[in-house]
């Protein structure tokens, strides 16, 4: 390492001393005690300049070739072909954009190095070329913010009619996922009722909530909307599906959304991948904590017959913890019980099951009328 770091010293001296040397040859110049303004090197530096031009512009094709097999699959959702377009249309105008300026910047150099009895143009200013740099970068930016801000309107604005809602919520370090029941809305959330079982704060105040489930994974129907309501537990999350181009931060207090419609199963994509393991996933891409890097759920994209089947398969979080019984309103208790077909289980407590039974004396436990209620989209947490 000590050799290493004299090798870098002894070079470093060396590039001082020929600066030094450099700059006394023109001190010498100004004083006109020398008549040589330049030299074999300026020739030199002027090819070096080239050299790097060309090279450094075969080295940019090369790896751009290269890194081209680790890009990610066609999009497989509507607004991800859009959002495609729009990348590599200002990819398009980037490049452009930076090949001309740096064949400019290294050209310029070579073709204008000092020759004795030549004189550079100078002019203040150029009015006609200024205004062509101003006018013509701001009508390219307008037009690709325009662009982008269409396609963000869209997918962030109102889900279109039958779109299937999905509330996706964040906590160290994993994704809950619920669906609505066959009432087909997600019921309210308080932040105050969060327990050990009912982690999303389902609040049982709000018969919308009797019938929603939660889910392991994400299930979806190819070719129909799907919203995501996004939200967050604890601290900053980000939901992040790279082959349905979907990114939406999870912030705690602001719930957020998601619409997109998925165009390709799982199926089809093993098949045009090729790979047999291939799965959708969400992952986080906001760095949360330790656990930050296990922090994903998949997402499996079916056929209408086969989502259909899943999700009547699916039973309501109340029936299966029937001792949130307890937590309903006794107006709403006979509401409750549907989610019981076969009734009560024996393992309700005796509160609950007493209320459930009899309505009207739960009134001492549960009052005869809902506790106010928050706001379906209020930011709870």
């Amino acid at each position: 390492m000590m050799q290493i770091v004299i090798a870098l010293g002894a070079i470093i001296l060396m590039v001082i001393l020929f600066l030094l040397f450099r700059i006394q040859v023109l001190v010498d110049v100004l004083r006109g005690s020398s008549k040589q303004q330049a030299g074999t090197s300026n020739k030199v530096n002027a090819i070096l300049f080239m050299v790097f031009l060309i090279g450094g512009t075969a080295l940019f094709i090369w790896y751009s070739m290269v890194a081209s097999v680790e890009f990610l699959p066609e999009a497989s959702s509507i607004h991800g072909v859009q959002t495609d377009d729009l990348f590599w249309t200002t990819m398009a105008v980037i490049s452009f954009v930076f090949i001309a300026t740096h064949v400019l910047l290294f050209y310029f150099p070579f073709r204008y190095q000092f020759k004795e009895g030549r004189k550079a143009h100078f002019f203040p200013d150029n009015n006609k070329l200024e205004i062509i740099w101003t006018i013509i970068p701001a009508i390219v930016l307008a037009t690709l913010i325009f662009s982008g801000w269409k396609v963000w309107t869209d997918i962030t604005g109102d889900a279109p009619e039958g779109a299937i809602e999905v509330e996706i919520v964040g906590k160290q370090f994993n994704w809950m996922i619920r669906y609505p029941g066959a009432d087909g809305r997600i019921g309210k959330h308080n932040y105050t009722v969060i327990d050990a079982t009912n982690q999303i704060g389902m609040d049982f105040t709000d018969q919308d909530n009797f019938d929603d489930f939660i889910a392991r994974q994400v299930y979806l129907p190819v070719n129909k909307p799907a919203l995501f309501r996004i939200r967050a537990r604890d601290v900053l999350h980000s939901v992040f599906a790279p082959h349905f181009r979907l990114k939406m931060d999870a912030v705690p207090g602001m719930p957020t959304r998601f619409h997109f419609t998925p165009t390709k199963t799982t199926a089809q994509m093993r098949e045009e991948l090729g790979d047999p393991n291939f799965n959708y996933e969400i992952a986080c891409t906001e760095i949360c904590g330790r656990g930050h890097f296990g922090m994903r759920t998949e997402v499996v994209v079916v056929t209408e017959e086969e989502y259909q089947k899943w999700y009547t398969s699916q039973r309501s979080f109340l029936s299966q913890n029937p001792e949130y019984m307890a937590s309903v309103p006794a107006n709403l208790k006979q509401v409750a019980t549907r989610q019981f077909p076969d009734g009560i289980p024996a393992t309700t407590t005796a509160a609950a099951t007493d209320s459930i039974q009899n309505p009207q004396s739960a009134a001492g436990l549960t009052g005869t009328a809902a506790p106010e209620k928050t706001d379906r989209n209020e930011a709870s947490f």
